[in-house]
């Protein structure tokens, strides 16, 4: 069995914002004239039905906001006979949203356990683990990169706070973390440091051999997807015993599938590089990212 620790199948606007961006080209369909290329082809059960038929049977849908991971969990809702689970995360682009509504506070704040005053944020993630508990907390992180609006002195305060309340939120459940990190690793470690007992994911890695080595030194695990397949230059990878594996569909589509929009039935393409990569078999591959995935994420079956 494979499992696709990170995905966003839930939202229908991200699949349209995928199709807006990626035009499926007629030479891409004369190569694969099989492939999903309509945006029916994408509905929520052909895309899981594709998934089971590739060997992959546990998905995480990834929140990004409040209202994004109330989607994830309604759709988990529907879907939990199909291995579809969901995680609480706000990403850090939504930070400066956050402390605009005043509703991001110390961490001081956020203990679930306690009758003192709660934040929106807590009583928020208070609701939504009393009405289908996540599987996690995430995606969260920093994100200073080029290209979006790069964020100021405010903007990165921003992140760190609103970074350092769904820690402690994960701490106050027992729930793991789904890390999303870029351009902002000094930050990242410097932050964590005050949470030594938390265990996680970082999502997507992509960064240098010195950043990877502290992230598996600090006890996490780390996703590989499609980026592996076709990034320049090629992107270190993480040691088997601490991989995992995902799609980030609809984004991030793998070779030999570039120019198409991604799905969780890419996990198997995703699984064949890393085989051939390492020399191994994907069996051998398989296994040992699903043991992984049950590790950190306590799946039940």
């Amino acid at each position: 069995m494979l499992i696709d620790t990170h995905c966003h199948i839930h939202d229908r606007d991200t699949y349209d914002f995928a199709f807006s961006r990626q035009q499926i080209s007629e030479k891409f369909l004369k190569k694969h004239p099989d492939a999903p290329h309509l945006k029916t082809d994408f509905e929520p059960e052909k895309i899981i039905e594709r998934a089971h038929s590739a060997g992959v049977f546990r998905m995480i849908c990834v929140g990004t906001s409040h209202e994004d991971s109330l989607l994830a969990r309604n759709f988990a809702s529907k879907h939990v006979s199909d291995g579809v689970f969901w995680s609480y995360g706000i990403h850090p682009d939504e930070a400066d949203r956050w402390a605009s509504q005043n509703t991001s506070v110390s961490s001081d704040f956020l203990r679930l356990t306690g009758d003192s005053e709660r934040s929106a944020l807590s009583e928020s993630a208070l609701h939504l683990t009393e009405n289908g508990r996540p599987i996690a907390i995430g995606e969260v992180g920093l994100d200073y990169r080029e290209g979006a609006p790069r964020p100021g002195v405010a903007g990165k305060n921003n992140q760190i706070r609103l970074f350092e309340e769904m820690l402690q939120l994960s701490s106050d459940n027992n729930l793991p973390l789904i890390f999303h990190v870029r351009d902002a690793f000094p930050d990242f470690f410097a932050v964590i440091r005050n949470f030594p007992k938390i265990k996680g994911v970082v999502h997507s890695f992509s960064d240098s051999e010195e950043n990877l080595k502290k992230s598996l030194e600090a006890g996490f695990y780390v996703g590989v997807n499609g980026l592996a397949t076709f990034a320049k230059p090629q992107m270190p990878l993480p040691p088997l015993e601490r991989m995992l594996l995902e799609t980030d569909a609809p984004f991030l589509t793998p070779k030999p599938f570039r120019g198409t929009i991604n799905e969780p039935a890419h996990i198997k393409d995703i699984c064949a590089y890393i085989s051939t990569k390492l020399g191994i078999t994907e069996a051998e591959v398989e296994g040992r990212t699903t043991e992984n995935a049950r590790n950190l994420f306590r799946f039940s079956d």
